[in-house]
């Protein structure tokens, strides 16, 4: 099977939007050009069909670039509903690659766009949107879950930097059930040798105080 990559998801999406390939660019910007070339689409159509979700996803879990991801996701969340979307991630998140976790994180920010009815014909019929599509409170709490049960997997400092830092120091992030995982986890994160890791716990702890 050939290993994915953003090349290989951004081409299985352009293909089942009816996009044409770039086919002159060099591997290495044809990825961000087919991008570019489905932004427009993605957003300016009324829904997407459900073949398009696990694609659009992954495309945007491989994308390299924080800022660019977003042409994936924004477009998701209007389709698909920010639940479903941030559901996606915490999945990555939880079972995926080292690759793929990182992904999720970067992928994770854009996922809260804020919404607006001009800016796609998908936020909803006649500018009505459904609440239930993007309710997401338990499911931002299971991202908390994840990225610190991620910390604690991680073997690698350049994971364990991915998910715990963009994590907030503030108890009152974190509800009830969370809390003695927080705990074991600012505990480790004060014991590691490296210093950003330390800062976050020593905020954290602050924090309790």
């Amino acid at each position: 099977m050939e290993p994915r990559s953003f090349l290989t998801c951004a081409t299985e999406v352009a293909r089942l939007l009816g996009v044409d390939d770039v086919v002159m660019e060099p591997n290495d910007r044809r990825a961000r050009h087919l991008a570019h070339a489905m932004r427009k689409p993605l957003l300016e159509r009324a829904s997407l069909p459900e073949e398009v979700f696990a694609p659009l996803m992954a495309a945007a879990v491989y994308d390299p670039d924080p800022s660019f991801c977003r042409w994936f996701v924004e477009p998701a969340v209007y389709a698909f509903g920010r639940r479903r979307v941030m559901a996606a991630l915490v999945d990555y998140l939880r079972i995926g690659t080292d690759a793929e976790r990182t992904g999720a994180v970067r992928a994770w920010y854009s996922a809260h766009v804020p919404l607006r009815a001009d800016r796609s014909p998908a936020y909803g019929p006649h500018g009505v949107r459904d609440p239930a599509l993007d309710e997401a409170q338990d499911i931002k709490d299971a991202w908390l879950d994840a990225s610190m049960r991620a910390f604690a997997e991680a073997t690698e400092l350049r994971m364990r930097h991915c998910v715990l830092l963009g994590l907030p120091t503030s108890r009152a992030a974190y509800p009830t059930h969370l809390r003695e995982l927080l705990e074991s986890t600012v505990e480790s994160a004060r014991a590691h040798p490296d210093l950003s890791i330390r800062r976050w716990a020593a905020a954290a702890h602050r924090d309790a105080s």
